[in-house]
């Protein structure tokens, strides 16, 4: 995770500051937290706490809902985004794999010249 995503991604705002931002009611975003569709960190004393990211999806479940989407729509949309996600994670393991497995059957064949490597022809 890059420094700018690990920055929007810091569970800092409470409530209060989100709902300014936003011009959500603390009912409206306590819903859409029972309907799993936000996840805000907890402090130690239990309070809400929302990231930049959270304070992305709040805005725009408020637009799907502007358009008209049902609740279950949205929550198609964001199953649909973890998978492509969780997909694309996967991808970057699996050529991460083969690239290390290509550099060690080169290593071991003697085929390797230091100066070009799997590495360098990307």
């Amino acid at each position: 995770m890059g420094e700018k995503e690990l920055r929007k991604s810091m569970a800092v705002f409470p409530i209060g500051t989100v709902i300014r931002l936003t011009g959500l009611t603390a009912r409206q975003i306590r819903y859409y937290e029972e309907q799993e569709l936000v996840f805000p960190k907890r402090s130690e004393g239990n309070r809400r706490l929302f990231s930049l990211n959270d304070v992305d999806r709040l805005l725009d479940i408020h637009d799907f809902l502007k358009d008209r989407f049902t609740m279950a729509d949205i929550r198609q949309y964001y199953a649909l985004e973890k998978e492509k996600q969780q997909r694309k994670e996967q991808e970057m393991t699996d050529r991460q794999v083969r690239r290390l497995f290509q550099d060690e059957l080169l290593s071991e064949s003697g085929l390797s010249n230091p100066t070009v490597n799997s590495h360098n022809l990307r």
